[in-house]
């Protein structure tokens, strides 16, 4: 199975974008992250949500995320 793009939100807000060859739980990643949203089909989207997505009400989801950051 190939790795996918997640990005994950930290307990003090800090976004990290990482891959995961499953999809993240509480049990696999809850010590790194509180939430994580993806799968992502792009980096551009992945990073676009991270730098830009927090409060953001043009990018609610992971394909806004996509749109946003292709155009």
């Amino acid at each position: 199975m190939s790795k996918r793009l997640y990005l994950g939100i930290a307990e003090g807000g800090g976004r990290e974008v990482f891959l995961s060859a499953t999809v993240p739980t509480e049990r696999s990643h809850g010590q790194l992250f509180l939430c994580a949203v993806g799968p992502f089909r792009t980096r551009r989207g992945a990073n676009f949500m991270r730098d830009y997505g927090r409060g953001n009400p043009h990018c609610r989801c992971v394909a806004e995320a996509e749109r946003l950051a292709a155009g």
